[in-house]
């Protein structure tokens, strides 16, 4: 019976893995279209490894904005996985170096796949092979994709200039599964929209996002001080 369950979560993990992996292509040729080398693309699929940072990132470049703009933007958005390692830390008790590339691979679906699980062994099992699967999926898709970009040429020409909203929206509408998230995107969002004629490109979504992490820490303070009382 373990043994069959275990199967069934690796099964699962690598189906989740080959799905979000896919989207690296869409990375890669939105990099090199929207200006970047196939190298830095590829780096920054290696090194930053979360989807939607990357996407908010490639975002501000594209509409003109600093790679400091941009690399604001994406910090911001992935100091989520700073809470995810606090929920994970009691699972998987890693020690040492172990720690460090255990921490990139702390994502919103290998945390997911690892916070579901009914038993440590299987939350582990879940998080390694759904972390490395999409991590080594994501890599080579997002080659393809930037070597796919560089002969594609203006990605103006066939529209894939408003893509990068569109990749990072498919990201994110997974993540929108309560009342409260989605009201939170949508007044950060108005905000954002509401700075772009007045603010330089990428601080729109910089100040949206600080909102959003504002309005979500107090959010969850109110929700802890409830559960005390």
């Amino acid at each position: 019976m373990s043994e069959s369950t275990d199967r069934q979560v690796k099964a699962d993990s690598l189906g989740v893995g080959l799905g979000v992996g896919l989207y690296g292509i869409s990375f890669g040729a939105l990099a090199t279209t929207g200006g970047l080398s196939v190298a830095q693309a590829c780096a920054l699929s290696l090194l930053a490894f979360t989807g939607a940072s990357q996407f908010a990132f490639l975002g501000v470049i594209v509409a003109g904005g600093t790679a400091t703009a941009g690399a604001l933007t994406a910090v911001l958005l992935g100091a989520r996985n700073t809470f995810y390692a606090i929920s994970l830390a009691p699972i998987l008790r890693v020690r040492g170096l172990r720690r460090f590339t255990t921490a990139h691979l702390v994502i919103d679906e290998s945390t997911a796949m690892a916070l579901t699980r009914p038993t440590v062994h299987q939350s582990k099992l879940g998080f390694y092979w759904t972390g490395l699967s999409i991590f080594i999926i994501w890599n080579l898709m997002t080659f393809v994709g930037a070597v796919a970009g560089n002969a594609i040429g203006d990605p103006k020409a066939i529209g894939l200039d408003a893509a990068v909203a569109a990749a990072f929206l498919g990201l994110l509408w997974p993540r929108l599964d309560t009342a409260t998230t989605r009201w939170l995107v949508f007044i950060a969002g108005a905000v954002a929209l509401g700075l772009v004629p007045v603010t330089p490109a990428g601080a729109p979504i910089i100040v949206g996002g600080l909102l959003a992490v504002a309005i979500g820490l107090v959010i969850g303070k109110s929700a802890a001080q409830v559960g005390d009382e």
